[in-house]
């Protein structure tokens, strides 16, 4: 093992870089732009085991500072293929978290790095060494692997336009999965990256809901299988569909059983209301029930501001996370709301009645045309009681009954 100022392993998985250790972060709450992403490359196309920083170093940010970043990895190997691509990514959150001294939290373009005060004193001060600490773990831990290379971005209007063109292939990614249904296969995905910081935690990815995080599809996860069987994404047999409204099936039960320890024993996919998906620490967004109008709500990481619950999206993720089932809140992506079983079992869209301008106009082509502006935002109202005669007044069919009669329909279909 080559020589760093830090140590390596997975015993510092779950250790936690609090703000008053911190010598700098990259991304996070604070900070608009940053991304990580890995291109497949071929052998004649990486400078293997280079690394390089385009803007500050370390040395020259200041102490405690919120920094943006663009991550950029070439990987190249005989074996690899282009569908590896997010599977190679979403391991850097394994991969961070296993030095000393750093934490990873999230993906794709809503990651949030943090390097402590003592891996910094003890000569952590370059993201060259990160960067030879990353194509060592890699490496050694997927022979696929045969040559990579890797670029910090930390000049500011470099990482803009990266984020930006990042963006348009992680949809591109996404888009692939579309229009493939739970019915069309015999197996699912299942993945425990996030079980350092969620131990009973295990995600379930069907071709109709993806990873909380957003960052791994069905596809990613067969991909990810066939790359490394033994490793933290793999197999799960969709077994005997047991409620098809509820998402129930035998063989994702079993998994989750065995994953968690018994601590969880069943799961209904595709609701948030009765056995909701355990909830990690990495999810896109929350779903969450607004008890004075019996109905839902979405709020997703970057939103700044309180809820309907009188709470911002960081107080209500401490409440979801850790790998529990907590009835009327559950973490999801913001990829999940273009499923056609997005939460059905619970009402699907036409229960949601409130979630954040900037979600509501980016889904706006998923989002029912003659129910858009019968959702509120913040610029509406967050208080629970307006919101009530604000959806009386809009007629959210909801609230007129309406959309609980067909909810009820829908569910009797399949109980006779």
């Amino acid at each position: 093992m080559p020589e760093f100022h830090v140590d390596i392993g997975p015993q510092y998985e779950g250790e936690r870089v609090r703000k008053e250790d911190l010598y700098v972060e990259f991304g996070g709450p604070k900070v608009e732009y940053k991304a990580e992403l890995v291109f497949m490359k071929g052998l004649d196309e990486v400078e293997n085991e280079k690394v390089e920083i385009i803007g500050p170093d370390l040395s020259e940010m200041e102490k405690g500072g919120s920094y943006p970043l663009f991550v950029e990895i070439f990987v190249a190997g005989e074996q690899l293929e282009e569908d590896m691509e997010p599977v190679i990514e979403r391991r850097l959150h394994d991969f961070f978290n296993y030095i000393e001294g750093v934490y990873h939290m999230n993906q794709q373009d809503d990651i949030w790095y943090r390097i402590s005060k003592d891996a910094y004193n003890r000569g952590f001060t370059s993201l060259k060494e990160l960067g030879e600490i990353l194509i060592f773990e890699y490496t050694s831990d997927i022979e696929l692997i045969e040559q990579m290379q890797v670029t910090f971005y930390t000049e500011e209007e470099k990482i803009k336009e990266k984020v930006e063109m990042a963006r348009q292939i992680y949809e591109k990614r996404r888009a692939r999965a579309r229009g493939l249904k739970e019915d069309d296969v015999e197996e699912f995905y299942g993945c425990v990256l996030c079980q350092s910081f969620a131990p009973t935690h295990c995600c379930v990815i069907t071709p109709e809901r993806i990873a909380n995080c957003g960052a791994i599809n069905w596809f990613d996860g067969r991909a990810a299988s066939k790359m490394d069987p033994e490793g933290p994404i793999f197999q799960v047999p969709k077994g005997e569909t047991i409620s098809v409204i509820k998402g129930e099936y035998s063989g994702a039960d079993e998994t989750i059983q065995e994953r968690s320890l018994g601590s969880v024993e069943q799961v209904w996919i595709h609701s948030a209301i009765e056995y909701p998906h355990t909830s990690c620490g990495c999810f896109q967004a929350l779903y969450f029930y607004i008890p004075e109008v019996d109905a839902f709500g979405i709020v997703h990481r970057d939103h700044k501001g309180d809820t309907p619950l009188g709470m911002p999206f960081s107080t209500m993720a401490g409440e979801a996370s850790g790998g529990r089932q907590v009835e009327g809140m559950c973490g999801m992506a913001l990829e999940y709301m273009r499923s056609p079983k997005f939460f059905q079992y619970d009402g699907g869209m036409k229960r949601v009645v409130w979630m954040p301008k900037e979600v509501k106009e980016r889904f706006k082509d998923v989002i029912p045309e003659d129910l858009h502006d019968k959702i509120a935002t913040e610029e509406d109202t967050i208080d629970p009681s307006e919101l009530a005669e604000w959806l009386e007044q809009k007629g959210h069919p909801w609230i007129t009954g309406e959309a609980q009669e067909e909810l009820e329909e829908f569910r009797a279909q399949e109980e006779g």
